[in-house]
């Protein structure tokens, strides 16, 4: 009989966090990778994490928790990383153990911005991970629910349906229900999407701009978000999936979404300097969007993407939002 497979989380943050409780319903051992000596510490003593999610308790006999990202990646065979992907590729350069016959999740909002690439391809490129081991964890599913355990939901993409169907099965509970989806890339490109849609709805809401205005914002959003998928990966998918239209609904519409809540800042008046020091959190799609432009400047035929381009010349242009919101209007439908 084949030996149960070991998972583990790198990262501890809020989504970290709440992955390592959906863990902890099933298994009896998770690796737990955390930066942070004062965090791993008081886990150690409080049985929570001091900074994200601190209402979860943890049964500490469940968790290998260690500061040494190495002796992690050693011991699990199941990688899940749950790491900022602005500080992804200084974590994994820590890496100096071969994970390339390790099946690899990633659970990261956004794309690496220092190549472009999905994390999935980054895996693939730099240390070798075939694509068959390689899944992705989306929602629409935010943490602070899953500490409440109120009903959420998970999609687990992979090409491979058996590795899918196991990470979803590790994951799943009685408030936890998953499924799985062959589009890898698609759904890499909506995680990464939803972000900076999610910013807009906020910069709209900071400029006073009403709930009429967001629909009309969200469904151009959805249709925006199709295009560019489209563009750089043409397979048939129904964008009104979960995974993509309701992942962005709640990413867009939630009181508990961080880039929904820095573009609140930014319409309301912040610079980007202020807005992100006044964040405890990463707000992945600040990043996102200055990727998803330069991936759509290098197609000879652009992608029309005015939500996209309004959002980059308010944060990366300094463009007044008013303005910028104001000719935008002009373009939705």
């Amino acid at each position: 009989m084949d030996k149960p497979l070991k998972y583990a989380v790198f990262g501890a943050g809020s989504w970290a966090t709440a992955i390592v409780k959906m863990l902890s319903e099933n298994l009896d051992e998770i690796g737990w990778y955390m930066r942070s000596v004062y965090t791993k510490e008081h886990l150690l003593k409080e049985q929570h994490n001091p900074n994200y999610l601190s209402s979860i308790e943890f049964h500490l006999e469940q968790l290998k928790l260690s500061n040494d990202i190495n002796e992690i990646a050693e011991w699990a065979d199941v990688l899940i990383f749950v790491i900022p992907s602005a500080f992804m590729h200084s974590e994994l350069e820590k890496l100096n153990v071969n994970i390339s016959n390790k099946i690899i999740v990633s659970a990261v909002k956004g794309i690496m911005p220092e190549s472009g690439l999905l994390v999935g391809e980054h895996f693939h490129e730099t240390y070798k991970v075939p694509y068959n081991n390689i899944a992705v964890i989306a929602g629409p599913c935010h943490a602070e629910e899953v500490a409440l355990e109120r009903l959420s939901y998970l999609t687990i993409s992979c090409a491979d349906a058996k590795k899918a169907e196991a990470i979803g099965e590790s994951l799943s509970s009685d408030y936890i229900k998953t499924k799985i989806t062959d589009d890898i890339i698609g759904v890499e490109y909506a995680v990464m999407l939803k972000n900076i849609y999610a910013i807009a709805a906020g910069i709209a809401h900071g400029l006073g701009y009403g709930d009429n205005f967001q629909s009309i914002l969200m469904s151009n959003a959805i249709r925006e978000m199709r295009r560019f998928i489209k563009k750089m990966h043409k397979m048939k998918r129904n964008i009104n999936n979960s995974v993509y239209l309701g992942d962005l609904l709640v990413t867009g519409y939630s009181i508990f979404s961080r880039n929904r809540m820095f573009g609140n800042m930014i319409g309301k008046g912040y610079t980007v300097k202020s807005a992100q020091l006044e964040m405890s959190m990463i707000a992945e799609g600040y990043y996102a969007t200055k990727s998803a432009k330069l991936l759509n400047d290098r197609n000879k035929k652009k992608t029309q993407l005015p939500i996209i381009n309004a959002v980059y010349d308010i944060l990366y242009n300094n463009k007044n939002p008013k303005k910028v919101f104001k000719k935008l209007t002009e373009k939705l439908d």
